[in-house]
């Protein structure tokens, strides 16, 4: 785990930062090194395309953790279990699909 100004960070973290070159990158921790203060972000999302899908180290004090969002409709959720697809995340695709199999009960419940 390390600190960065404004949160504790671990592996598996949302977070944003900005590439050398300018561009916003959203993505995940991969790892941590306790030795030089490095996050290895694996980009999900970027201004630059190229970059989409790769690791790219930065000190921790360039990231900055994004808030936990609280899903609260079917289309977030869907766009999350996307996500989770495309990151490999078997348990949070697992528990997205625990949520939505939830709300579609709910709904028939209710017809």
């Amino acid at each position: 785990m390390y600190s960065n100004t404004n949160a504790i960070l671990k592996t598996g973290d949302w977070v944003k930062a900005e590439s050398q070159d300018g561009a916003l990158i959203i993505g995940y921790i991969e790892s941590l090194s306790s030795v030089d203060g490095v996050v290895k972000v694996t980009v999900v999302t970027s201004d630059n395309n190229q970059t989409i899908g790769k690791t790219i180290p930065f000190l921790s004090k360039q990231v900055k953790m994004l808030p936990v969002s609280t899903v609260t409709n079917k289309a977030q959720i869907e766009f999350l279990l996307d996500l989770a697809l495309s990151t490999g995340d078997k348990e949070w695709f697992l528990a997205l699909s625990s949520k939505l199999n939830a709300m579609k009960q709910l709904v028939d419940g209710v017809h």
